[in-house]
């Protein structure tokens, strides 16, 4: 890749920073950052392209926030931006770093499946992404038996109460993210997937890309009446408590899986009949009872879930210009192989003992 490179990144709620720049046998040239911000001293702007010029075009994020950083004295403020801004912005540039506009979103959504095909066509459409066999999209699900879906990391029977699964039909499945259990019951709770390449999230925190990826979520939260927040690392709350939280997993192939689920109308009492909810899980939550640290979105907004679900498609949509699609045959035969071969088996289920 040579020649001329432009890149912009609006700061989640700063300012536009604009990188021009041309690449001259793999380094970076004529490097020019411009945008709205802030800066003090005028100088200041100088010497952060001249700490750019001559980097290598393959540096990481980290490796161009660092030299800008390293340029700027102690006296030097910036303010709307910041040397992380600027890397990122150098990022786009080099076609390394993404932002929403960048894609072709697609928008898939609910349709009752098995638990089991839900979990599997996580791991199927993130691959997919990351084939480049589909563009990014994001996947609303549906379902319409009692579920459990733990963490990849989780015991089942530290997070199970087997009698009460088995008491209220419960199916336990375990999902290829991380974080805790979620207790799904039909209608009970609105989930989505996202399914995107991790350029989009390039030069941002673990714990700052859960808040960034949701921002649309809380744009819609708003429209229905609900004033949420990002409570970290990865939980969604209200003034009147948890509504829902977030869970990801990054392949080695380049894309990634975030997901989120929020209570609709859960059944606190059938919950922490079947989910061993202990005293150290919500210590530093300020409550003592695991039926009080959830407050559903059917309370909040006294609004149907298919109202709030089509409200959240409709903001997405507006927002990115994402296009309705569909799961294709060769997407639902991938994922079916791979409950049989996966996520239906007692291996993979009990992984963790």
């Amino acid at each position: 890749m040579s020649g001329h490179r432009h890149g912009e990144y609006k700061v989640h709620g700063g300012k536009l920073v604009v990188v021009d720049l041309d690449e001259e046998s793999g380094r970076l040239a004529n490097v020019s950052v411009s945008g709205d911000f802030f800066l003090e001293p005028d100088e200041a702007l100088h010497d952060i392209n001249a700490a750019l010029n001559g980097m290598p075009a393959d540096g990481s994020h980290a490796d161009y926030a660092a030299a800008v950083d390293a340029a700027l004295g102690s006296d030097v403020v910036l303010f709307g931006f910041s040397a992380h801004a600027v890397a990122t912005a150098v990022r786009r540039a080099l076609a390394k770093a993404t932002g929403w506009r960048d894609h072709d979103w697609q928008l898939i959504g609910p349709q009752v499946l098995p638990i089991h095909l839900n979990v599997a066509l996580d791991e199927v459409l993130t691959r997919r992404v990351g084939e480049g066999k589909r563009p990014p999209t994001m996947r609303i699900w549906d379902w319409d038996e009692p579920s459990v879906v733990i963490g990849s990391f989780q015991s089942v029977r530290n997070e199970v109460d087997a009698d009460g699964a088995e008491r209220h039909g419960v199916t336990v499945v375990r999902r290829i993210t991380g974080g805790g259990a979620m207790f799904m019951e039909h209608g009970n709770a609105i989930t989505y997937s996202l399914y995107l390449p991790q350029t989009l999230v390039d030069g941002l925190s673990f714990e700052a890309s859960y808040a960034f990826l949701d921002t649309w979520t809380m744009a819609a939260l708003e429209k229905v009446g609900v004033e949420a927040f990002y409570q970290p690392l990865n939980d969604i709350a209200t003034p009147q408590g948890k509504i829902g939280g977030a869970a990801q997993k990054r392949l080695g192939n380049g894309a990634m899986l975030h997901h989120v689920t929020m209570s609709y109308d859960i059944d606190a009492d059938k919950m922490t009949d079947v989910l061993r909810i202990g005293k150290e899980k919500i210590s530093d939550k300020g409550i003592t009872s695991a039926k009080k640290r959830v407050d559903p979105l059917r309370r909040q907004t006294g609004l149907d879930r298919e109202s709030i679900i089509g409200t959240m498609m409709a903001t997405f949509r507006d927002r990115y210009g994402a296009s309705d699609s569909a799961i294709t045959d060769e997407e639902f035969a991938a994922a079916r192989d791979l409950v049989e071969a996966k996520f239906a088996t007692g291996e993979w289920l009990h992984r963790v003992p």
